[in-house]
């Protein structure tokens, strides 16, 4: 960012843009292209489970050093870096140069080195999870290769979920772009086949893109499958409240499940509002999850002891009345 100028959120070009961990990655998210199959629709703002594609990938991404999108700013759920391919909408190896470019432009991690990995990835994956992300981190660090590529379940190669050293990849970039004079329009497989590069697996979802009205659908009806829809619904209400929390789900659902039954069935949303609000003013004082544990094991206790007493109530009206 030039002196003078002021980031906002889901627009900036800030340190703010930046967050450090211990995993050591930058982010690069290519995020242009026509979207020819879906009739010219803004791909990456197009909502899967309530929240635009691009917000779900950069979601998985959190633990990133610096995370750069290539495509037309729009606002974002978290602060990201912002390059533009030339020409716009020339491809991914034009939008990958663009993005790498923009990572040597900085800001310099604080505090930190420069890290020695970058994630390759697409704006239009509703399933990707931090899981994959530290998995492709992970295997690279053991693979002693110059990338890993994420392999579907279907067998083939996902170089747009990927994890790569950046030198490696900048020099194969210029490489192409001295030879063919340009990058626009040159197919990924141009790059991929010059790297020397390993393969993992991971959760059979984490490549599902959407390139077609069909997969929008899918991914949808998807999203609302008996087995995902709470973890879904939780993510969803975490960005879009901005917070990051690790929620004990099962312990909630007790804990609500015990309201209703001891005590009265309002007591349920009642009960966990205020575990949430303990948990904040707690978390405050940096109690984070362990503050919402302590406080749903105060009011499970609680209710439990509303339950116990009720019952003993309910006998001593079933003596009086023998």
């Amino acid at each position: 960012m030039t002196a003078g100028t002021t980031a906002t959120p889901g627009d900036p070009e800030s340190p703010s843009a930046t967050g450090h961990d211990a995993t050591g990655h930058d982010v690069v998210v290519l995020a242009g292209g026509g979207a020819r199959r879906l009739g010219g629709a803004d791909k990456p703002a197009l909502s899967v489970g309530g929240r635009p594609l691009l917000d779900r990938v950069l979601g998985a991404c959190r633990g990133a050093v610096r995370t750069v999108v290539v495509g037309g700013r729009r606002p974002t759920a978290r602060p990201v870096l912002w390059a533009r391919e030339d020409p716009p909408g020339g491809g991914p190896l034009a939008a990958l140069d663009a993005g790498m470019r923009r990572l040597a432009q900085g800001p310099a991690p604080v505090p930190g080195p420069e890290p020695d990995v970058v994630l390759v990835l697409s704006a239009d994956l509703p399933f990707l999870g931090g899981a994959t992300v530290r998995g492709l981190v992970a295997a690279l660090d053991r693979s002693g290769r110059e990338g890993v590529l994420l392999v579907d379940a279907d067998g083939r190669d996902q170089p747009l979920v990927a994890a790569y050293r950046p030198e490696p990849l900048r020099r194969e970039l210029a490489l192409l772009a001295t030879e063919y004079g340009t990058l626009a329009g040159l197919p990924l497989r141009l790059l991929t086949h010059e790297l020397d590069l390993a393969r993992t697996g991971a959760d059979p979802l984490a490549s599902f893109d959407c390139d077609t009205w069909a997969d929008i659908t899918a991914a949808r009806s998807l999203i609302r499958e008996h087995g995902n829809v709470l973890d879904e619904w939780i993510t969803a209400v975490k960005d879009e409240l901005g917070i990051e929390l690790d929620v004990d789900t099962k312990a909630l659902l007790d804990l609500a499940r015990d309201a209703a039954h001891g005590v009265a069935r309002p007591a349920a949303p009642l009960t966990t509002f205020l575990v949430g609000y303990a948990a904040a003013v707690s978390s405050a004082g940096g109690g984070g999850p362990e503050a919402v544990a302590e406080a749903t094991r105060k009011a499970t206790a609680l209710a439990l002891r509303w339950a116990a007493e009720a019952e003993e109530a309910a006998d001593g009206e079933r003596a009086d009345e023998g």
